[in-house]
């Protein structure tokens, strides 16, 4: 009886997500304690679709293959954490992201992880991939008290988030594992270097909407990055790379990937986990092939140092 009308509870909140529009979540509201939460609903519409295939790249490159749970995301984040002797890897989808961050806590336990699977199926359920996504980027946190697209995409390059040139929105979706961190720390190589493996990526992913799945021929060009800072010190990690055994098919959904590793030591992880450390990876094959020069691409601009 109790399990039942827990269910429904979740049933009716989830349902009511089909046409409201929320500007809290779980996790905003637990922020709001520390200060005031910068937040703008956006349709989906008035997202830039380089952030929607970042964003994919970055945390769930199956997304609109899956109900809600990727069975090899799993299994390959089982055995990447398995050949490290610890945890650098997780199989959560964006769908079971987004309902620990509307509902649930940050707490890792086995009862918050099936709080999160039955969310997830009822957010499956009720609601299209599109609507999900659209969820998605709006609650994602981006920086210290910043959370969706509109507030990041101000925040980090004073742009909207309909703005976004590719390599904006790749960094951006790089930032996902420690938004806070990176906020505070600005353009540090690793980012830099994870935000080109996923702007190689890009064309590669489906977004849910099939007249979106076509790349431009021309996307808008990266800004000019500023002189590199003093504070950032931090080693790169390998050069990011792509097969060219295979032109690239738009339509195509990415295989076998191995992004670059957040490194152990950043501090203020992701609660929230839009997070690399709690995603699967995108699975894309991965001969070697040259990077993408940051010194032309772009950092983030208007970080908060």
């Amino acid at each position: 009886m109790g399990l039942g009308l827990y269910v429904l509870w979740y049933t009716g909140l989830v349902l009511r997500l089909q046409h409201h529009n929320p500007t809290q979540s779980a996790y905003m509201e637990r922020a709001e304690a520390q200060g005031q939460v910068q937040q703008a609903w956006r349709d989906y519409d008035q997202i830039s679709d380089y952030l929607k295939r970042a964003v994919l790249i970055s945390e769930d490159a199956r997304f609109t293959e899956h109900t809600g749970f990727d069975w090899d995301g799993i299994r390959y984040a089982i055995k990447r954490n398995m050949e490290a002797g610890k945890p650098v890897a997780g199989g959560s989808t964006i769908t079971q992201q987004l309902a620990k961050n509307l509902y649930l806590s940050g707490k890792r336990s086995y009862l918050r992880k099936a709080q999160e699977a039955m969310i997830a199926i009822l957010l499956e359920i009720c609601l299209s991939k599109r609507r999900i996504l659209e969820l998605y980027l709006n609650m994602a946190q981006w920086g210290h008290q910043i959370y969706g697209a509109e507030a990041a995409a101000r925040h980090h390059f004073q742009v909207s988030a309909a703005q976004l040139s590719p390599f904006q929105a790749a960094q951006l979706a790089a930032m996902l594992p420690r938004p806070n961190y990176y906020d505070f720390k600005g353009p540090t190589d690793h980012l830099n270097q994870r935000a080109n493996w996923i702007l190689e990526q890009m064309q590669l992913v489906r977004i849910p909407d099939p007249a979106l799945n076509v790349w431009p021929a021309n996307p808008a060009p990266a800004p000019t990055p500023p002189e590199k800072s003093e504070t950032d010190k931090q080693p790169p990690a390998p050069a990011p790379s792509v097969s060219t055994d295979k032109p690239a098919q738009p339509d195509s959904t990415p295989q076998d990937a191995v992004p670059p590793e957040i490194p152990d030591a950043a501090p203020d992880e992701q609660p929230a986990s839009p997070a690399g450390d709690d995603s699967p990876a995108a699975h894309i094959d991965t001969t070697p092939a040259p990077a993408h020069d940051t010194s032309t691409e772009g950092t983030l601009e208007g970080t908060t140092q």
